[in-house]
Protein backbone atom coordinates (compact mmCIF):
# COMPACT_ATOMS: atom_id res chain seq x y z
CA UNK A 1 0.00 0.00 0.00
CA UNK A 2 1.44 3.36 -1.01
CA UNK A 3 1.98 5.97 1.65
CA UNK A 4 0.65 9.52 1.48
CA UNK A 5 3.38 12.17 1.22
CA UNK A 6 3.02 14.49 4.21
CA UNK A 7 5.05 17.55 5.19
CA UNK A 8 5.19 18.73 8.80
CA UNK A 9 5.27 22.41 9.69
CA UNK A 10 9.07 22.51 9.90
CA UNK A 11 9.27 21.23 6.31
CA UNK A 12 7.38 24.23 4.92
CA UNK A 13 8.78 27.12 6.98
CA UNK A 14 10.17 28.74 3.82
CA UNK A 15 6.57 29.69 3.04
CA UNK A 16 6.27 31.36 6.46
CA UNK A 17 9.69 33.01 6.62
CA UNK A 18 8.10 36.37 7.49
CA UNK A 19 7.08 35.01 10.90
CA UNK A 20 10.70 34.32 11.93
CA UNK A 21 12.96 36.81 10.16
CA UNK A 22 14.60 39.45 12.33
CA UNK A 23 13.37 37.98 15.60
CA UNK A 24 15.11 36.40 18.57
CA UNK A 25 13.59 32.93 18.85
CA UNK A 26 12.94 30.59 21.75
CA UNK A 27 12.18 26.97 20.79
CA UNK A 28 10.17 24.38 22.72
CA UNK A 29 11.05 21.00 21.27
CA UNK A 30 12.29 17.45 21.83
CA UNK A 31 13.69 14.64 19.63
CA UNK A 32 10.49 14.54 17.55
CA UNK A 33 11.23 18.03 16.30
CA UNK A 34 12.81 16.97 13.00
CA UNK A 35 12.15 17.60 9.33
CA UNK A 36 11.43 14.96 6.70
CA UNK A 37 15.10 14.04 6.49
CA UNK A 38 15.30 13.74 10.30
CA UNK A 39 17.30 16.94 10.69
CA UNK A 40 16.64 18.62 14.01
CA UNK A 41 14.44 21.70 14.16
CA UNK A 42 17.01 23.06 16.61
CA UNK A 43 19.71 22.95 13.94
CA UNK A 44 17.44 24.29 11.20
CA UNK A 45 16.29 27.32 13.19
CA UNK A 46 19.77 27.91 14.62
CA UNK A 47 21.21 28.00 11.09
CA UNK A 48 18.52 30.18 9.50
CA UNK A 49 17.46 32.54 12.27
CA UNK A 50 18.57 33.97 15.59
CA UNK A 51 17.79 31.13 18.00
CA UNK A 52 18.50 32.30 21.54
CA UNK A 53 17.16 29.60 23.88
CA UNK A 54 15.67 26.11 24.08
CA UNK A 55 12.83 25.06 26.36
CA UNK A 56 12.34 21.48 27.50
CA UNK A 57 9.09 19.58 28.08
CA UNK A 58 8.87 16.30 30.03
CA UNK A 59 11.66 13.84 29.04
CA UNK A 60 14.04 16.62 27.99
CA UNK A 61 15.06 18.30 24.74
CA UNK A 62 17.09 15.24 23.77
CA UNK A 63 14.57 12.75 25.21
CA UNK A 64 16.92 11.32 27.82
CA UNK A 65 14.69 11.61 30.92
CA UNK A 66 12.21 8.92 31.99
CA UNK A 67 8.55 9.65 32.74
CA UNK A 68 8.19 11.98 35.72
CA UNK A 69 11.96 12.44 35.97
CA UNK A 70 13.41 15.81 36.86
CA UNK A 71 14.35 18.01 33.92
CA UNK A 72 16.91 20.64 34.96
CA UNK A 73 18.17 23.82 33.31
CA UNK A 74 21.46 23.26 31.50
CA UNK A 75 23.47 24.22 28.40
CA UNK A 76 22.90 22.20 25.23
CA UNK A 77 26.20 20.52 24.33
CA UNK A 78 25.74 20.81 20.56
CA UNK A 79 24.56 24.41 20.21
CA UNK A 80 25.78 25.96 23.50
CA UNK A 81 22.29 27.41 23.87
CA UNK A 82 20.69 27.62 27.32
CA UNK A 83 18.00 24.99 27.94
CA UNK A 84 15.26 25.96 30.38
CA UNK A 85 13.06 23.29 31.90
CA UNK A 86 9.28 23.59 31.61
CA UNK A 87 8.81 20.32 33.49
CA UNK A 88 9.62 20.56 37.18
CA UNK A 89 8.97 23.22 39.80
CA UNK A 90 8.67 25.80 37.01
CA UNK A 91 6.25 24.90 34.21
CA UNK A 92 5.85 28.35 32.66
CA UNK A 93 8.29 30.85 31.25
CA UNK A 94 9.53 33.42 33.72
CA UNK A 95 10.28 36.98 32.69
CA UNK A 96 14.00 36.21 33.05
CA UNK A 97 13.80 33.21 30.66
CA UNK A 98 12.31 35.20 27.82
CA UNK A 99 13.69 38.67 28.38
CA UNK A 100 15.60 38.48 25.05
CA UNK A 101 12.94 36.49 23.16
CA UNK A 102 10.70 38.06 20.50
CA UNK A 103 8.97 34.87 19.39
CA UNK A 104 8.33 31.43 20.88
CA UNK A 105 8.26 28.47 18.46
CA UNK A 106 6.92 25.03 19.38
CA UNK A 107 7.68 21.85 17.43
CA UNK A 108 6.73 18.61 19.20
CA UNK A 109 5.01 15.46 17.96
CA UNK A 110 1.92 14.89 20.09
CA UNK A 111 0.16 11.51 20.24
CA UNK A 112 -3.44 12.67 20.48
CA UNK A 113 -4.14 11.71 24.11
CA UNK A 114 -5.49 13.96 26.87
CA UNK A 115 -3.05 12.40 29.34
CA UNK A 116 0.03 13.44 27.36
CA UNK A 117 1.79 16.35 29.05
CA UNK A 118 3.13 18.07 25.94
CA UNK A 119 -0.22 19.71 25.21
CA UNK A 120 -0.19 21.34 28.66
CA UNK A 121 3.39 22.51 28.21
CA UNK A 122 2.05 24.17 25.05
CA UNK A 123 -0.91 25.67 26.91
CA UNK A 124 1.31 26.97 29.71
CA UNK A 125 3.62 28.52 27.11
CA UNK A 126 0.65 30.19 25.47
CA UNK A 127 -0.47 31.63 28.81
CA UNK A 128 3.01 32.99 29.50
CA UNK A 129 3.21 34.42 25.97
CA UNK A 130 -0.07 36.25 26.59
CA UNK A 131 1.23 37.55 29.92
CA UNK A 132 4.53 38.81 28.51
CA UNK A 133 3.10 39.89 25.13
CA UNK A 134 5.29 37.50 23.12
CA UNK A 135 3.78 35.78 20.06
CA UNK A 136 3.94 32.01 19.61
CA UNK A 137 4.12 29.89 16.44
CA UNK A 138 3.11 26.22 16.43
CA UNK A 139 4.91 24.14 13.79
CA UNK A 140 2.10 21.67 13.34
CA UNK A 141 2.35 17.89 13.04
CA UNK A 142 -0.18 15.18 12.29
CA UNK A 143 -2.30 13.55 14.96
CA UNK A 144 -1.00 9.94 14.78
CA UNK A 145 -4.48 8.61 15.57
CA UNK A 146 -6.11 10.61 12.81
CA UNK A 147 -8.56 13.44 13.08
CA UNK A 148 -11.94 11.75 12.77
CA UNK A 149 -12.41 9.38 15.70
CA UNK A 150 -12.77 10.58 19.28
CA UNK A 151 -12.82 8.30 22.30
CA UNK A 152 -13.25 8.43 26.05
CA UNK A 153 -14.92 10.96 28.31
CA UNK A 154 -14.68 14.70 28.85
CA UNK A 155 -12.56 15.66 31.86
CA UNK A 156 -14.42 16.91 34.93
CA UNK A 157 -12.52 20.06 35.98
CA UNK A 158 -12.40 18.96 39.64
CA UNK A 159 -9.80 16.42 38.45
CA UNK A 160 -7.57 18.92 36.65
CA UNK A 161 -3.83 18.23 36.68
CA UNK A 162 -0.82 18.15 34.36
CA UNK A 163 -2.15 14.90 32.86
CA UNK A 164 -5.52 16.50 32.14
CA UNK A 165 -5.99 20.24 32.47
CA UNK A 166 -8.90 21.01 30.16
CA UNK A 167 -12.33 19.59 29.41
CA UNK A 168 -11.40 17.62 26.30
CA UNK A 169 -11.79 13.91 25.42
CA UNK A 170 -9.10 11.31 26.06
CA UNK A 171 -8.75 10.86 22.29
CA UNK A 172 -9.52 14.31 20.93
CA UNK A 173 -8.68 13.90 17.23
CA UNK A 174 -6.93 17.29 16.96
CA UNK A 175 -3.43 18.34 15.99
CA UNK A 176 -1.32 20.53 18.27
CA UNK A 177 -2.15 23.53 16.09
CA UNK A 178 -5.87 22.84 16.28
CA UNK A 179 -5.71 22.28 20.03
CA UNK A 180 -3.79 25.54 20.41
CA UNK A 181 -6.55 27.43 18.61
CA UNK A 182 -9.22 25.76 20.76
CA UNK A 183 -7.32 26.41 24.01
CA UNK A 184 -6.67 30.00 23.01
CA UNK A 185 -10.33 30.89 22.56
CA UNK A 186 -12.37 28.41 24.61
CA UNK A 187 -10.19 28.73 27.70
CA UNK A 188 -9.52 32.47 27.28
CA UNK A 189 -5.74 32.35 26.92
CA UNK A 190 -5.85 35.02 24.19
CA UNK A 191 -2.22 34.95 23.10
CA UNK A 192 -0.87 36.07 19.72
CA UNK A 193 -0.95 32.68 17.97
CA UNK A 194 0.08 31.49 14.51
CA UNK A 195 0.06 27.91 13.18
CA UNK A 196 2.27 26.64 10.37
CA UNK A 197 0.06 23.83 9.04
CA UNK A 198 0.90 20.33 7.88
CA UNK A 199 0.62 19.74 4.13
CA UNK A 200 -0.69 16.56 2.51
CA UNK A 201 -2.59 15.23 5.55
CA UNK A 202 -6.32 14.75 5.96
CA UNK A 203 -8.38 13.69 8.95
CA UNK A 204 -8.85 10.13 7.75
CA UNK A 205 -5.11 9.41 7.87
CA UNK A 206 -3.43 7.76 10.82
CA UNK A 207 0.33 7.83 11.14
CA UNK A 208 0.81 4.54 9.33
CA UNK A 209 -0.99 5.96 6.29
CA UNK A 210 1.73 8.60 5.86
CA UNK A 211 5.35 8.44 4.69
CA UNK A 212 6.53 10.07 7.92
CA UNK A 213 9.17 8.29 10.00
CA UNK A 214 8.33 7.44 13.60
CA UNK A 215 10.48 9.12 16.26
CA UNK A 216 9.52 8.07 19.78
CA UNK A 217 7.91 11.12 21.42
CA UNK A 218 8.78 9.75 24.88
CA UNK A 219 10.76 6.75 26.18
CA UNK A 220 7.70 4.53 26.64
CA UNK A 221 5.97 5.28 23.32
CA UNK A 222 8.20 3.24 20.99
CA UNK A 223 5.72 2.70 18.16
CA UNK A 224 2.47 3.79 16.54
CA UNK A 225 0.81 0.63 17.92
CA UNK A 226 1.69 1.80 21.44
CA UNK A 227 -0.16 5.06 20.79
CA UNK A 228 -3.33 3.23 19.72
CA UNK A 229 -3.48 1.25 22.98
CA UNK A 230 -2.19 4.05 25.25
CA UNK A 231 -5.59 5.75 25.01
CA UNK A 232 -6.95 2.94 27.20
CA UNK A 233 -4.06 1.19 28.90
CA UNK A 234 -2.55 4.38 30.31
CA UNK A 235 -5.33 4.15 32.92
CA UNK A 236 -3.35 1.32 34.55
CA UNK A 237 -0.77 3.90 35.64
CA UNK A 238 -3.24 4.81 38.38
CA UNK A 239 -3.35 1.22 39.71
CA UNK A 240 -1.00 -1.38 41.17
CA UNK A 241 -0.91 -3.21 37.81
CA UNK A 242 2.19 -2.89 35.65
CA UNK A 243 1.43 -1.00 32.45
CA UNK A 244 4.53 -2.55 30.91
CA UNK A 245 7.11 0.08 31.81
CA UNK A 246 10.45 -1.64 32.10
CA UNK A 247 9.64 -3.95 29.17
CA UNK A 248 10.04 -3.62 25.41
CA UNK A 249 6.25 -3.36 25.01
CA UNK A 250 4.99 -0.64 27.37
CA UNK A 251 1.20 -0.18 27.34
CA UNK A 252 0.91 -3.42 25.35
CA UNK A 253 2.15 -5.80 28.07
CA UNK A 254 0.03 -5.53 31.23
CA UNK A 255 0.17 -7.58 34.40
CA UNK A 256 1.10 -8.18 38.03
CA UNK A 257 2.61 -11.01 40.10
CA UNK A 258 -0.86 -12.08 41.27
CA UNK A 259 -2.54 -12.25 37.83
CA UNK A 260 -3.41 -15.60 36.22
CA UNK A 261 -2.41 -14.90 32.62
CA UNK A 262 -4.73 -17.44 30.98
CA UNK A 263 -7.69 -16.44 33.13
CA UNK A 264 -7.34 -12.74 32.33
CA UNK A 265 -6.71 -13.43 28.65
CA UNK A 266 -9.82 -15.59 28.29
CA UNK A 267 -11.96 -13.03 30.09
CA UNK A 268 -10.83 -10.18 27.82
CA UNK A 269 -11.07 -12.16 24.58
CA UNK A 270 -14.62 -13.20 25.50
CA UNK A 271 -15.76 -9.58 25.15
CA UNK A 272 -15.01 -9.83 21.42
CA UNK A 273 -13.52 -6.38 20.91
CA UNK A 274 -12.76 -5.54 17.29
CA UNK A 275 -9.21 -4.82 16.17
CA UNK A 276 -7.41 -6.57 19.05
CA UNK A 277 -6.56 -10.03 20.39
CA UNK A 278 -5.30 -10.81 23.88
CA UNK A 279 -2.51 -13.33 24.51
CA UNK A 280 -1.40 -14.76 27.88
CA UNK A 281 1.97 -13.24 28.71
CA UNK A 282 4.66 -13.30 31.39
CA UNK A 283 7.25 -10.59 31.89
CA UNK A 284 9.65 -9.18 34.47
CA UNK A 285 9.90 -5.37 34.48
CA UNK A 286 13.43 -4.01 34.70
CA UNK A 287 12.15 -0.83 36.39
CA UNK A 288 8.94 0.80 37.61
CA UNK A 289 6.13 -1.28 39.20
CA UNK A 290 7.00 -4.87 40.19
CA UNK A 291 10.62 -4.36 39.18
CA UNK A 292 12.42 -7.71 39.10
CA UNK A 293 9.24 -9.71 39.75
CA UNK A 294 7.66 -12.17 37.34
CA UNK A 295 4.25 -10.83 36.28
CA UNK A 296 1.39 -12.72 34.72
CA UNK A 297 -0.87 -10.81 32.40
CA UNK A 298 -1.68 -10.20 28.77
CA UNK A 299 -0.18 -8.71 25.67
CA UNK A 300 -2.67 -6.85 23.51
CA UNK A 301 -2.05 -7.46 19.81
CA UNK A 302 -3.57 -5.07 17.27
CA UNK A 303 -5.16 -6.75 14.25
CA UNK A 304 -6.77 -3.60 12.78
CA UNK A 305 -5.72 -0.30 14.32
CA UNK A 306 -8.61 1.74 12.95
CA UNK A 307 -11.21 -0.37 14.77
CA UNK A 308 -9.75 -0.29 18.27
CA UNK A 309 -11.96 1.19 21.01
CA UNK A 310 -8.99 1.59 23.29
CA UNK A 311 -10.57 3.63 26.08
CA UNK A 312 -13.49 1.22 26.44
CA UNK A 313 -11.04 -1.70 26.43
CA UNK A 314 -8.99 0.01 29.15
CA UNK A 315 -12.03 0.55 31.36
CA UNK A 316 -13.28 -2.98 30.72
CA UNK A 317 -9.86 -4.29 31.72
CA UNK A 318 -10.00 -2.31 34.97
CA UNK A 319 -13.44 -3.70 35.80
CA UNK A 320 -12.35 -7.25 34.95
CA UNK A 321 -9.34 -6.95 37.26
CA UNK A 322 -11.54 -5.57 40.03
CA UNK A 323 -13.81 -8.60 39.64
CA UNK A 324 -11.19 -11.34 39.28
CA UNK A 325 -8.62 -10.10 41.79
CA UNK A 326 -10.53 -8.32 44.54
CA UNK A 327 -7.93 -9.19 47.17
CA UNK A 328 -4.98 -7.85 45.18
CA UNK A 329 -6.02 -5.19 42.66
CA UNK A 330 -5.94 -1.62 43.99
CA UNK A 331 -5.97 1.99 42.87
CA UNK A 332 -2.89 3.92 43.92
CA UNK A 333 -3.41 6.34 46.83
CA UNK A 334 -3.25 10.11 46.24
CA UNK A 335 0.20 11.68 46.29
CA UNK A 336 -0.92 13.80 49.26
CA UNK A 337 -3.30 12.80 52.02
CA UNK A 338 -6.79 13.97 51.14
CA UNK A 339 -5.78 14.60 47.52
CA UNK A 340 -7.31 13.33 44.31
CA UNK A 341 -6.31 9.74 43.39
CA UNK A 342 -4.00 9.69 40.39
CA UNK A 343 -6.40 7.35 38.62
CA UNK A 344 -9.12 10.01 38.75
CA UNK A 345 -6.72 12.58 37.34
CA UNK A 346 -6.03 10.29 34.40
CA UNK A 347 -9.64 9.22 33.92
CA UNK A 348 -10.90 12.76 34.43
CA UNK A 349 -13.70 11.37 36.61
CA UNK A 350 -14.27 9.30 39.75
CA UNK A 351 -17.15 7.35 38.16
CA UNK A 352 -14.89 4.56 36.89
CA UNK A 353 -13.00 4.03 40.15
CA UNK A 354 -16.14 4.13 42.29
CA UNK A 355 -18.19 2.08 39.80
CA UNK A 356 -21.02 4.51 40.48
CA UNK A 357 -22.67 3.59 37.16
CA UNK A 358 -22.98 0.27 35.38
CA UNK A 359 -20.59 -0.19 32.46
CA UNK A 360 -23.08 0.34 29.61
CA UNK A 361 -24.68 3.43 31.20
CA UNK A 362 -21.24 4.92 31.78
CA UNK A 363 -20.17 4.37 28.17
CA UNK A 364 -23.44 5.90 26.92
CA UNK A 365 -22.79 8.96 29.06
CA UNK A 366 -19.27 9.28 27.66
CA UNK A 367 -20.59 8.99 24.09
CA UNK A 368 -22.98 11.90 24.71
CA UNK A 369 -20.10 13.98 26.05
CA UNK A 370 -18.15 13.27 22.85
CA UNK A 371 -21.07 14.40 20.70
CA UNK A 372 -21.15 17.76 22.47
CA UNK A 373 -17.40 18.22 22.12
CA UNK A 374 -17.56 17.32 18.43
CA UNK A 375 -19.75 20.37 17.82
CA UNK A 376 -17.41 22.61 19.80
CA UNK A 377 -14.25 21.56 17.98
CA UNK A 378 -15.59 22.05 14.44
CA UNK A 379 -14.67 25.74 14.29
CA UNK A 380 -11.00 24.96 15.08
CA UNK A 381 -10.34 22.32 12.44
CA UNK A 382 -7.52 23.22 10.03
CA UNK A 383 -7.73 20.08 7.88
CA UNK A 384 -10.56 18.35 6.06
Amino acid sequence: MSKHVVYSGIDVIDQYDHLFQGKNLGLITNPTGVNKKLRSTIDILNERYNLKALFSPEHGVRGDVQAGGTVDNYTDAKTSLPVYSLYGKIRKFTAEMIKEIDLIVLDIQDIGARYYTYIYTMANAMEACAEFNVPIVILDRVNPLGGKIMDGNILDTKNRSFVGNYSIPVRHGLTMGELAQLFNKEFSINCNLNVVPVQGWNRNMTFDDTDLLWVSPSPNIPSFETVVLYIGTCLLEGTNMSEGRGTTKPFELLGAPWVDASELCDAMNNYGYQGVLFRPAYFTPTFSKHQGQLCGGVQIHITESKNVKAFEIGVRLIYTLMDLYKEHFAFLPPYKEGGTPFFDRLAGTDIIRLQSKDFDSMMNQFDKELQNFSKLREQYLLYE
